[in-house]
C-alpha cells in the first residue's frame, strides 16, 4: 500500500502559527521535503521534530520527482513544506501532486498561514471577490500589460514583490491609475509587521521615509469600480488587449472584433497587427 504525501503549512514569520496537526505529521513523515533546509531547520529544531530533511526546489524539482513518487509507491510518507506559508502558491510542488494522482498516491492537505490572504484580511480592502496572481512578470513591457489588464476586473488583486522592486511595480500601478487605493504589507507576522493602506501616489511617497523597502511585499490593489476606464486599454499593446479578451473566454476572431470595437479601428487592421506581433 502505497504512503501519503503531505502539503503542509508552515509559518510565514511567527513560528506559533502552526497547527498541531502539522507538527504532529511533520514528526511522523519519513521525510521532509524543503525549499531550504537551513530555512526548514530553524522550525524543525524549534519544534524537536527529527524528520530528515530533504531539498525539493525550482532547481531540482524534475530530479527529484522520480524518486520521491518511488518512495511514496514503496509505502513511505512525505511531507512537502515551502520556506514559509503554503506550499504549491507560487512555490514549487504542483507537479509532484499531479504525479503522485496519477500514481494513485492519496495526497492529503493540512492548512496554515498564507501571506496572501493575511495581508487581505488587515488590508480594509474588500475581500468578497479577490484574485491571486502571484509575482508579476520581470519585464517592465509585460508587467505593465499584466496590470493593466489585471487592474480593469471588478476584484481585488493581489500580488507578491520583492523589496528590490516593489517601488518600480507601485510607479507601474500608479501611471496605469494614480487614485487606486491599494494596501502594502511587509514582515507579516513578525515584530516589525508593517500594513498600509492609502492611494498609490500617497504610497509611493513614504517608500524609504516611514515605509522601510525590507522584507518580502503583499500587495493588494482594489478593484476597478468601472468608473473612469472608458479606455482602461489604453496602455496595453494591441496583442495584449486580445488576449485579454481571450483570456475573459472570447474566441480568437470575437476578441478581435471586440479590439476594434474598442479602439475605434477596422478588424482587419487589428487582425493584421496582432498576427504579426
Amino acid at each position: 500500500m502505497s504512503g501519503t504525501l503531505y502539503l503542509i503549512g508552515t509559518p510565514i514569520g511567527n513560528l506559533e502559527d502552526i497547527t498541531f496537526r502539522a507538527v504532529r505529521t511533520l514528526k511522523e513523515a519519513d521525510i521532509i521535503l524543503c525549499e531550504d533546509t537551513r530555512v526548514t531547520k530553524k522550525l524543525v529544531m524549534h519544534y524537536e521534530i527529527e524528520t530528515p530533511l530533504k531539498s525539493y526546489h525550482e532547481h531540482n524539482k524534475e530530479q527529484v520527482t522520480e524518486y520521491i513518487i518511488g518512495l511514496l509507491i514503496q509505502g513511505e510518507n512525505i511531507a512537502l513544506v515551502s520556506d514559509a506559508g503554503l506550499p504549491l502558491i507560487s512555490d514549487p510542488g504542483y507537479e509532484l501532486v499531479v504525479v503522485a494522482r496519477e500514481k494513485g498516491v492519496k495526497v492529503e492537505t493540512i492548512p496554515g498561514a498564507n501571506a496572501a490572504l493575511t495581508a487581505l484580511m488587515t488590508s480594509g480592502i474588500s475581500s468578497y471577490s479577490f484574485l491571486f496572481d502571484g509575482f508579476l512578470p520581470r519585464k517592465d513591457s509585460e508587467k505593465k500589460d499584466r496590470l493593466v489588464s489585471l487592474m480593469a476586473l471588478p476584484h481585488t488583486l493581489i500580488i507578491y514583490e520583492s523589496p528590490y522592486r516593489i517601488k518600480h511595480t507601485l510607479e507601474t500601478i500608479e501611471k496605469i491609475d494614480c487614485e487606486r487605493k491599494i494596501s502594502i504589507a511587509r514582515e507579516l507576522t513578525k515584530k516589525f509587521e508593517q500594513v498600509e493602506t492609502d492611494n498609490v501616489t500617497n504610497i509611493i511617497g513614504r517608500l524609504d521615509m516611514d515605509i522601510n523597502l525590507k522584507g518580502e511585499f503583499v500587495i493588494v490593489i482594489e478593484g476597478s469600480n468601472g468608473q473612469n476606464d472608458v479606455n482602461w486599454w489604453s496602455e496595453m499593446s494591441i496583442e495584449a488587449h486580445v488576449n485579454h479578451y481571450v483570456k475573459e473566454g472570447l474566441r480568437n476572431k470575437d476578441a478581435i472584433k471586440q479590439v476594434a470595437v474598442d479602439r475605434d479601428m477596422k478588424k482587419n487592421e487589428v487582425y493584421q497587427i496582432y498576427h504579426v506581433d
